[in-house]
């Protein structure tokens, strides 16, 4: 980063930081002046919400219509407010670009892996940049560790090094002799990982719940030796064993920051261990599956964001398959943002087994107390393929097997065949996730069992 830059974040982390000390009224007040800029912006710069919010001017935020991805996709020259940007362009910088590059010298250019769908780019110019990076400090902020100008950190990213990656394009821009960062790939060879941290020794160490837990692993065996003061986990679902993995193996607790390409931040946890929602920045609606809002204490079937300083590319109520849980009441570490409960992860975590829907929380009780570096549920045409990577000695696949029909016919699920198999490592996705639960279609090329 250069100074003007590095400056802009200073100051856009400060506005954030003092944000803290408002009161829940000022939170409010501020989120709706922000989206009544962001409406009014939208309906004067980009054809499709000029399009898409006629005759709603004085409408709520939750009678507006619902942006897909796919809608984004297919209207992606007509929403963006550049007007001179068009899709086949940004479509051919991208697999070029690398991840310092910026699109016609100005945009930032982030695309999402395509798990859910079709694969989404998008841009971000410098002060919605500075935004982005600004919420990510926020995540070390509320987690109680020190980065900037005073206070050097070493920070080492374990996610993706596809340049169009996000965690991608924030580790190489942020990177700086106030903050080196070392940026690895969770589908390296873990030997490389393990190897490349212990030289590096890093302070903070990010990356995807499925890494951080092997990398737990690795400290507890002896064969990495780092002292990280945060463990920051995003991307993926960290659950309950995970966490005590982590803070067994690296004495920190793990901080979990909830986050997507298309928002950058939506919430972190606070050192009491509470998820706020950074609702100065991204409005997230959780609702159902016909989009009325769910129940505090109630996991909603999606989740409808609206990015307050999006200009660029405005999101207003753009749909994310996130399965997420709020809470009602507030945190004796004294944040006026509202909490969540839970992430549990996406629409297509969610299986359908003999007839039941089955959420991914099912599996977590009778796989996490399993001693094994990794795990995945991978359902193929109504039967359970269960992967354990690097079980302890004297694992039992046929006992664990039965652990999880046991767990699926307390849910109702009955009949459901399911194999575990003993492997080296968990598969991963492009973007070097290696997500909890996988469907594959009976068409598809991978489906080879009968």
């Amino acid at each position: 980063m250069d100074l003007p830059a590095i400056a802009a974040l200073l100051r856009e982390r400060a506005r954030l930081r003092n944000r803290d000390s408002w009161s829940r009224d000022e939170i409010l007040a501020h989120q709706a002046r922000r989206l009544g800029e962001l409406r009014a912006y939208a309906m004067a710069h980009s054809p499709f919400y000029r399009e898409l919010h006629r005759g709603l001017d004085e409408a709520p935020l939750s009678a507006l219509p619902v942006v897909t991805k796919a809608t984004l996709m297919e209207r992606f020259d007509d929403l963006v407010t550049d007007r001179d940007v068009r899709l086949a362009e940004v479509e051919r910088y991208v697999p070029t670009a690398s991840a310092t590059d910026r699109f016609r010298d100005r945009y930032r250019v982030a695309a999402t892996g395509g798990t859910t769908g079709r694969r989404g780019v998008f841009l971000a110019d410098p002060r919605e940049w500075t935004q982005i990076l600004a919420s990510y400090a926020r995540a070390y902020a509320w987690a109680g560790v020190a980065a900037g100008l005073t206070s050097r950190i070493r920070m080492a990213v374990v996610s993706s090094r596809d340049p169009s990656h996000q965690s991608s394009i924030v580790g190489a821009t942020v990177q700086s002799r106030f903050i080196p960062t070392l940026r690895l790939d969770a589908s390296q060879p873990i030997d490389e990982v393990v190897a490349t941290l212990n030289e590096f020794r890093p302070d903070s160490l990010v990356g995807y719940a499925s890494i951080l837990r092997i990398l737990a692993e690795e400290q507890a065996a002896g064969r990495l030796r780092v002292s990280p003061r945060a463990v920051m986990s995003a991307s993926e679902v960290l659950t309950d064993g995970t966490r005590e993995r982590i803070r067994s193996a690296f004495g920190v607790a793990a901080t979990n920051v909830y986050a997507a390409t298309e928002t950058a931040g939506i919430a972190s946890e606070c050192r009491l261990g509470h998820l706020h929602r950074y609702e100065d920045l991204v409005i997230a609606e959780i609702v159902d599956e016909d989009n009325q809002p769910v129940r505090d204490g109630e996991y909603g079937a999606r989740t409808l964001v609206t990015v307050l300083f999006s200009r660029t590319q405005p999101l207003i109520r753009y749909e994310l398959s996130d399965h997420v849980m709020a809470l009602d009441g507030a945190c004796a570490d004294g944040l006026p943002f509202a909490l969540l409960g839970g992430v549990e992860g996406r629409q297509e975590d969610v299986l359908t087994l003999a007839g039941i829907v089955v959420h991914p929380h099912v599996f977590h009780a009778p796989l996490e107390r399993v001693a094994v570096a990794g795990w995945q549920v991978i359902e193929e045409g109504g039967r359970l393929r269960v992967l354990l990577a690097r079980p302890s000695a004297g694992i039992d696949a046929a006992a664990v097997a039965g652990d999880l029909v046991r767990a699926l016919e307390s849910v109702g699920v009955h009949g459901v065949v399911v194999e575990v198999d003993l492997v080296d490592e968990i598969p991963r996705t492009a973007m070097g996730k290696a997500p909890l639960v996988r469907r594959i279609p009976n068409d598809s090329p991978q489906a080879t069992r009968s």
